[in-house]
Formats: C-alpha cells, structure tokens, sequence
C-alpha cells in the first residue's frame, strides 16, 4: 500500500482532510484491547477444517446438480430411482458436466476477458475518493478507496450493446453457454483463493491466522488485497458477481425476444431486479467501505468463490429456467404480476436507504459531513440527529430510521427481495428459491456471527442496544 492509500487518525479524533468535530468517535483503549482480542484466531467456525472442506467440495458438486435439473429435467430434482440405479445416474451427471459444462474456449474468452475488463475500468474510471472506517491492525488507520464502479457499470453496458448489436458479441450467448461459463467460474475462484492465501503468507500479511492450511484458505489469510488503487475485496464484491447476475438476465430476455418476438413480464422482471442490485452496488458504492465485509472479513475462498462463482451462477436459476421453457409455464395474471413488481419496490426502498442510513451515520462519526449524490437518491437515506448508544469501546450504534426498528432491516429487504427472484416462476419449478432458502441459512449465521462478536466488544453496551432494538429481524416476530 501507498502512504496515499491510508489516512491516520489525528490526535483529537478528526479524519484528516474532513475537519475537526466534537462528534468524530474515539476508540478508547479499553475498546482497543478488545479489538486486539478480535483480530486474533480463538475458535472455528463453519465446522472447523473438516466443515469448510464439505463446504468447498460440496457446493461447487450442488450447483452443477442444480443446473442439470434446470435445464434438462424440466427443473425438478431428480434422483437415482434405486440403489443399481446409482452408479449410472452419478455417470450421467458427470456426461452433463462433462459435455456441457466443459470449460470451452469461449467460456475462458468471455468470464477472463469480463475480468480483465472490469480491472481495466476500476483502474482508469473516474471515481468518488470515499475514507474507511479504521481498521485495528492498521493502527486505526483508514484505507481510502476510489468509488467508480458506477462509471464502469455504464461503460460496461455501453460496450456490451455495441458488441451485440454489430453481432460481435451476442448477448443470447451468454445464457446458452452458462455451464462452459459456471466452470470457468469456478476455476477463478479456487485458483484465487489459494493464491491469494500464498501470496498473503509470501508477504507476511497474514491475520488471524488458525494454523490449519485448508481452514486459513477458507478463511482468508489477507484483509486488505489491493492492486494499484483498486481493492481487490470491493472490486470483486461490487463488479463481478452483479455484473454476470445482471447479463445473465439480460441475455435470457434478448432470448425470449429474439425467439419469440417479446420478453415476458416475469423476465423483464429479472432484469429490472437485477438491475435494482447491481445499479445499487455502483451508485452506493462509497458506502460500502463501512460495512462488516471491508474492515472485517478477510478475503478466502468463503468470499472470493462466492463472488466470483456462486453468486452470479447460483442467484438467477429462475433466468435459467425461464430461458429454457415456454412461458405458459410460469405466465401470471395482472393483479399478481402488480403484486411482485410492488413487493420488489418496497423491498428495494428499504434495502436502499437502511444501508444508506447507517453508511452515513457512519461516515458522519468519522467527521465525514460531505455525501455522495448519485441516481437514484430516495427519500429518507439519511438521518438528521440520530440516535444513538456511546459504547465504552468508542464505537456507536445507531437506533434511528430503518435501525430503530430491527437490528438488521436491510437483511429483512435483501431477504424478500431474493424470495421475489425465485417467486417470479411461480410453482413452476422449487429451484428457483435456493437463492432465498440459502440466503437466510447464511443470514441468520451471519447475524450469529456479527451480534457473537459485537457482545464480545460492546459488554454491557451491546445489551442495552438489544433491550432498545429488540427484534434481530422482523418487529415482533424474530
């Protein structure tokens, strides 16, 4: 890192370059030895060595199941019919894979040339220069970031519909070749976590490190991976995973129209959700350094896998379905297609401005009173006075807007919105809702996680703030 990509705390708790305030947090030193204690490794997680390798193995086997069911076997899960059946089914899984999932020229052409493309625009776009919060192991210094993943999310699309429409590129190939893709895509991930976990030890800029090499690849061995002025975690957290998700949408609507002269409401849709996310991601990108994922979670396969494989090849399976069966099997009614669209609004609303009410809130304990303003600004993103719990450790927790309500409201948005995804084919096939049923499996250990820790570094602090936030999720309910 560069002595321009990090700032240092001044003395009386001001972020250098954002003026002095008597509202700027300080991290006491009681909260710093708790910190200490937080960046050290104390027990596993996910099962331990033995957790995390079912995991790596498993779930790369479960989402090519899941596309052999999508788009062969009319989405239903199917089976070996009995016991002399297995080993011939197993061999049919593998022909699949092995036919239609082959990691293809075109497969490495497009998802390594997206890569590099995106690394290209992160490098050279224009950008908002956004602060961090300050990261313990750095001595609370603070990483600066350049925010332009919004500008390249524009010259993406902008590029992609010039290759379409001068048939360089076309865009119904995408959706067509998703298993040559899935498995390039998985390539990346393994071959990315591992060399970032030797590339960290090469360095020595290991932390909280357990000592079980498998384990420590899951993990992460590395928090803050950067090239140049791009940070790697947020470039793969924001311009990846979002950026597939939304084509994929995308070319399974250029399918449809291309096959049967109009795109369907419910494919629309998709494109429009997908759309709402990755738009998101760029135009509230600043906003992302103060989350759990930048200064905390280090960068492993749990991370890099999931951005770069499973999120894009395991979030859209509705896409996929739809691509690959006529619309009569999932075609709606008016009042039902209102009912979707409406939910997917709402949730998005909240979605958006709860994760801008706390970001800001955040920025605003750091002195940073200057704020982003890119489309769309909705009402209500931001919180004049807030309320707030002073901990003993120096950080605050806020209990204003969407928070005064639930600990975790913007979970509850992202949750319905990724039960809209799979709700959108209807009971045409359950596949389609594994994005919703895994979601809130990772939601609720997530938020074990997250409330373990902040019990750890608050005491008695964290009490109180449930006694005032009691509802983890939903008001009343959980």
């Amino acid at each position: 890192m560069t002595a321009t990509d990090l700032r240092k705390r001044s003395t009386n708790g001001s972020a250098n370059g954002h003026g002095a305030s008597e509202n700027v947090l300080k991290i006491s030193e009681h909260g710093r030895k708790l910190d200490e204690r937080l960046d050290k490794h104390e027990s596993y997680e996910f099962g331990g060595p033995w957790g995390v390798f079912a995991i790596m193995t498993g779930f790369p086997l479960l989402m090519y199941y899941l596309w052999i069911c999508l788009w062969f076997y009319d989405g239903k899960l199917v089976h070996p019919t009995s016991v002399d059946d297995i080993q011939p089914f197993l061999w049919k899984m593998w022909n699949h894979v092995k036919i239609d999932a082959s990691p293809n020229a075109y497969a490495w052409k497009v998802y390594s040339g997206n890569i590099f493309f995106q690394l290209f625009l992160a490098w050279v776009m224009p950008g908002w220069k956004q602060e961090g919060l300050p990261v313990p192991s750095l001595g609370y210094k603070t990483l600066m970031y350049n925010c332009n993943a919004l500008w390249s999310l524009y010259a993406t699309m902008i590029t992609a519909a010039g290759l379409h429409y001068t048939g360089t590129f076309r865009l119904t190939e995408i959706i067509d070749n998703y298993g040559h893709l899935m498995t390039v895509a998985m390539i990346w991930g393994f071959a990315v976590s591992f060399g970032m976990y030797f590339w960290a030890v090469a360095t020595n800029s290991t932390i909280r490190m357990s000592g079980n090499f498998l384990y420590d690849v899951f993990m992460g061995a590395i928090l803050n991976p950067r090239i140049g002025p791009i940070d790697l975690k947020m470039w793969a957290e924001v311009r990846i995973p979002w950026v597939i998700v939304f084509f994929l949408a995308v070319s399974g609507a250029c399918k449809q129209y291309e096959e049967l002269g109009y795109v369907t409401p419910n494919m629309a849709f998709m494109c429009l959700a997908t759309w709402f996310y990755i738009n998101a991601c760029g135009k509230g990108e600043e906003c992302i350094p103060q989350t759990w994922d930048m200064y905390h979670e280090k960068w492993g396969f749990m991370v890099i896998f999931w951005n770069l494989a499973g999120v894009p090849f395991s979030y859209v399976y509705s896409v996929v379905y739809m691509a690959s069966h006529d619309p009569s099997k999932y075609q709606f009614s008016t009042p039902t297609y209102v009912l979707i669209y409406t939910v997917l609004c709402a949730a998005y609303y909240i979605w958006d401005t709860s994760m801008a009410q706390k970001s800001h809130f955040k920025m605003e304990t750091q002195g940073i009173t200057k704020f982003r303003q890119t489309f769309p600004q909705l009402p209500w993103n931001h919180i004049k006075n807030p309320t707030y719990i002073q901990t003993e450790h120096g950080n605050r927790l806020l209990t204003s807007g969407w928070w005064a309500y639930s600990r975790k409201p913007n979970y509850v948005a992202d949750w319905t919105m990724s039960f809209c995804w799979g709700a959108i084919v209807g009971s045409a096939s359950i596949i389609p809702y594994f994005y919703s049923v895994f979601f809130i499996t990772v939601l609720v250990h997530r938020v074990t996680r997250d409330f373990e820790r902040c019990s750890i570094k608050y005491g008695k602090d964290w009490e109180k703030y449930c006694q005032t936030v009691p509802a983890k999720f939903i008001p009343g309910i959980y």
